[in-house]
C-alpha cells in the first residue's frame, strides 16, 4: 500500500556530516505531516525533527541549530541534513509519515529504519 524508505546512513567522524532521505511510495492521496526519530541503544525513541505539510518545522533542543529538516513535496521526500555530529548522535533513524491514503485511511508510517553511527 506505503512504503516509506530511508536512505543516507552510514559511519561518519565526530564533527563530520550526513544527509538522509526518506520517499514515501504507494496509494498516497496526501502527506499531512513528516517526521524523525531515532532510537539508541536501551533508549527511548525520541523526535529528532518535523515538518508540517507547509514547511513549518520544529526540533529536538539537542539537535537545534545543528541538524535541518525538508521537504519536497512534489518527490514525496523529506530530508535531514545532519552537521556537527557528535558521538551522542549515534542511533537507529526513522523515517515517519502521516498520510492519507487513496482509499481514505489515515496512518502513521514508518521506514525500516537507518543506522547512523558517529566515531569519537
Amino acid at each position: 500500500q506505503v512504503q516509506l524508505v530511508e536512505s543516507g546512513g552510514g559511519l561518519v567522524q565526530a564533527g563530520g556530516s550526513l544527509n538522509l532521505s526518506c520517499a514515501a511510495s504507494g496509494t498516497i492521496f496526501s502527506i499531512k505531516d513528516m517526521a524523525w526519530y531515532r532510537q539508541a541503544p536501551g533508549k527511548q525513541r525520541e523526535l529528532v525533527a518535523g515538518i508540517a505539510s507547509g514547511g513549518s518545522a520544529n526540533y529536538a533542543g539537542s539537535v537545534k541549530g545543528r541538524f535541518a529538516i525538508s521537504r519536497d513535496n512534489a518527490k514525496n521526500t523529506v530530508y535531514l541534513q545532519m552537521n556537527s555530529l557528535k558521538p551522542e548522535d549515534t542511533a537507529v533513524y526513522y523515517c515517519n509519515a502521516d498520510i492519507v491514503t487513496t482509499r481514505g485511511y489515515q496512518y502513521r508510517y514508518w521506514g525500516q529504519g537507518t543506522q547512523v553511527t558517529v566515531s569519537s
